[in-house]
């Protein structure tokens, strides 16, 4: 035991094992349900797939390609894998040179294993967003009621993950000639009235 906590605090380990220790805090709170795993990254996940991007905070997590993974889960793996590497070094070697390589390695394999996690992890922690109302203006609805005025029709209308919602829509022309099982182009939403903003629509279109 006394060989551990050497190696834990002399150097290089000593460098990630408070970061260490502030992890392993954060992700107890985190199960004790007094955080959420975004709190330290403000939300925000970093999702980019070409190049190396800067994240909203401007650290070095932005060319991880972190793929919707929150940026407090990569770090944590970061520091971790730095840790676990920079100890078993520490373990195996003497002297300031050799430290200074196991460094090196701590921090290369920290980079490269976090990478390699990502992929995986963001499969496992990828939420489907659930489809707002603004996502189905531009799409095609049918009329499930006798008719469309300006102040009643309802709609069936799919959204982008295949599943179905009936909607509020209205027409600006009570002559659109808009009946049950006829089809309409969903153009915009009113907020304030919580309804879609729908005109008449061939079907015939969408294969020319």
């Amino acid at each position: 035991m006394h060989g551990f906590f050497e190696a834990a605090l002399g150097f290089p380990a000593a460098l990630f094992s408070f970061a260490l220790v502030v992890v392993v805090a954060y992700w107890g709170l985190a199960l004790l349900g007094g955080l959420g795993v975004d709190v330290l990254d403000g939300g925000h996940d970093i999702d980019v797939h070409g190049g190396v991007d800067v994240d909203a905070h401007g650290g070095v997590l932005a060319g991880l390609r972190l793929g919707g993974v929150p940026v407090t889960v990569a770090g944590s793996l970061l520091i971790a894998i730095a840790w676990f590497v920079s100890l078993a070094g520490s373990a195996l070697t003497t002297g300031l040179p050799a430290r200074s390589a196991v460094l090196a390695a701590a921090l290369i394999s920290a980079w490269a294993g976090t990478k390699a996690l990502l992929r995986p992890l963001a499969k496992l922690l990828r939420q489907e967003r659930p489809a707002r109302r603004h996502d189905f203006v531009g799409r095609i609805c049918v009329v499930r009621t006798g008719r469309v005025t300006g102040d009643f029709g309802q709609a069936e209308v799919a959204a982008e993950d295949g599943s179905t919602a009936v909607v509020q829509i209205r027409s600006r022309t009570e002559e659109a000639g808009l009946t049950a099982g006829r089809t309409a182009l969903i153009f915009d939403y009113d907020s304030e009235g919580e309804y879609f903003l729908v005109a008449p629509f061939d079907p015939a279109l969408l294969g020319s």
